[in-house]
């Protein structure tokens, strides 16, 4: 069982993360992607989804790394990694 500071810091850092996600929205949609929060792992990764043209983008590896996780690391000093969802 979760403790409920547990879940407060769980619940805060996805709102980190999710905001940190719709100011990319924006730069994504512009070139036909997209992408959403699928987990937040209990080592501090974040995995994400990309969808759309993001899926077969040879940059979607720079907008993960430069765009959003040095952002997150950032305001979330203990996010370690954003990955893709590998499907």
């Amino acid at each position: 069982m979760v403790n409920q500071n547990a879940q407060t810091r769980l619940n805060k850092v996805e709102e980190i993360v999710l905001k940190a996600i719709d100011e990319l929205r924006p730069y994504l949609h512009n070139d036909g992607g997209d992408m959403e929060l699928v987990e937040i792992t209990d080592d501090n990764r974040v995995i994400v989804k990309l969808l759309g043209a993001c899926q077969s983008c040879s940059v979607s590896s720079v907008t993960m790394k430069a765009g959003l996780e040095e952002n997150l690391k950032i305001l979330v000093p203990e996010i370690v990694s954003v990955e893709a969802l590998q499907e």
